[in-house]
């Protein structure tokens, strides 16, 4: 094999590689070979199949197996011999030698950028603060009664009187747009709490202070990002009338609500509440801690990132800005930037995700920090778990694609990796409300 430089600008790296032809033509031989002692064909005993026929039947698909073969062995001999870490899939490009029978050497390029040098700094210089928080009784007490209220029950009102925030009423409606009754937009003795939220807004809200028995006519307008395209936007009518009304009747907190929990009495409701929350307070904490570290890992990133990787990052990352723009979810930072500021930000944006990538693959490299298959097969698991019922179709969606296993195994190794800089690191921890843990920024990558 034969190798020659031909491009060498800042990670960007290009050769020219040559393969004899006598090489190729003896795996190309071997290989036939290989085939003909499995083929079963009328008049040949097992293995004595003329070269001539197996040239004719399977040349071609032999031919381009072989190819890609010795492509891809000399490229990795390449890197090798080399010490090359590229960045991204070389690209590869046949020049000549690759069509079946040729007599010339195998000529082609191949193009890549390669990790630049990566210097690790002294992570137990690093001082961090780590916030947390305490769950106070008031919180636990503002979860149960949000619980208390969610178990409450309904009373039917005897009373003529206009419904009001707070009631239940029990309707039929029919709604049309341009006139047409429209499908889905129809139905009987349906609930609606007035005041609660679940349908299209402004529509409980036209029905309070209509009485039983009686008919209306109103008018909302579908939210643009509603899930029907057919109507989203849309303007449409909704005939109302009101069949009952029903008042709440306020749930105790008592032991008797957590034995209609399930629970033998509140206090052992309280304990899983509290435990909840901590648990949601110690993400909260590891999602600041981790958004501080990131910041700081940044500052020392003086290496150039790869243009390809660059761009890759930024293509999914504007793909997902393009399609929040058209169903009007931008950033209100965002809405009032012209496209060109808008591109400048994002890539910036993608340049750091891809600096600090590299930066924690490297720290993870050189420490030897690796994701088992113990974690995999608990992440996997963990994915199940959201999708009660269908977990094996789940499991056999990861064990038929390896890519879905590697977007879980990201993740994890990411994770591990922070772990180990946040042992090293110099971490005083800071006791703050609940409200100050919550309005610390969350991590972009």
């Amino acid at each position: 094999m034969q190798v020659t430089e031909t491009l060498s600008d800042g990670l960007k790296r290009g050769f020219t590689v040559t393969v004899p032809a006598a090489e190729i033509e003896s795996k190309r031989t071997a290989r036939l070979k290989e085939v003909g002692q499995s083929m079963k064909l009328p008049g040949f005993r097992p293995g004595k199949v003329p070269m001539s026929i197996l040239q004719q039947r399977f040349g071609e698909s032999v031919q381009g197996e072989v190819m890609e073969q010795v492509v891809s062995d000399a490229t990795r001999t390449l890197l090798d011999e080399r010490g090359l870490r590229p960045a991204m899939q070389p690209k590869v490009d046949l020049v000549s030698g690759s069509e079946p029978g040729s007599k010339e050497d195998l000529k082609f390029t191949v193009e890549f950028e390669i990790l630049p040098e990566i210097t690790i700094p002294d992570l137990s210089t690093l001082s961090l603060v780590r916030l947390k928080s305490e769950v106070n009784a008031e919180t636990v007490d503002k979860a149960l009664t949000e619980i208390a209220s969610r178990q409450r029950e309904f009373e039917k009102v005897e009373e003529d009187r206009p419904a009001a925030d707070g009631d239940v009423v029990s309707v039929d409606f029919v709604g049309k747009v341009d006139g047409t009754a429209f499908e889905g937009g129809s139905a009987d003795d349906v609930n609606v709490e007035l005041g609660g939220a679940g349908f299209i807004p402004g529509f409980a809200e036209q029905i309070v202070g209509m009485k039983v028995g009686e008919e209306k006519v109103i008018t909302v307008t579908f939210p643009a990002d509603y899930g029907a395209e057919h109507l989203a936007g849309k303007e449409a009518t909704f005939d109302i009338k009101v069949k009952e009304l029903k008042r709440p009747v306020e749930a105790k907190i008592d032991d008797e609500l957590a034995k209609k929990l399930g629970f033998e009495g509140l206090e052992q409701v309280r304990e899983l509440i509290t435990q909840q929350v901590t648990q949601e307070y110690d993400q909260l904490s590891r999602l600041r801690l981790k958004r501080e570290l990131l910041d700081k890992l940044a500052e020392k990133t003086d290496f150039q990132a790869p243009p390809g990787m660059v761009d890759a990052e930024f293509s999914q990352i504007w793909a997902r800005i393009e399609e929040d723009r058209k169903a009007g979810r931008l950033d209100e930072e965002d809405k009032d930037k012209d496209e060109d500021t808008l591109r400048a930000d994002y890539r910036k944006i993608a340049e750091r995700r891809v600096k600090l990538g590299l930066l924690l693959a490297e720290i993870g490299r050189v420490n030897n920090i690796t994701v088992t298959q113990e974690e995999i097969v608990h992440a996997v698991r963990a994915e199940a778990a959201r999708y009660p019922g269908q977990e094996q179709a789940v499991f056999e969606y990861f064990g038929k694609n390896p890519q879905a296993v590697d977007g879980l195994r990201g993740p994890i190794f990411e994770n591990k990796v922070i772990d180990y800089i946040v042992e090293l690191a110099k971490v005083e921890d800071k006791v703050v409300t609940p409200e100050e843990l919550a309005e610390m920024p969350e991590a972009d990558v």
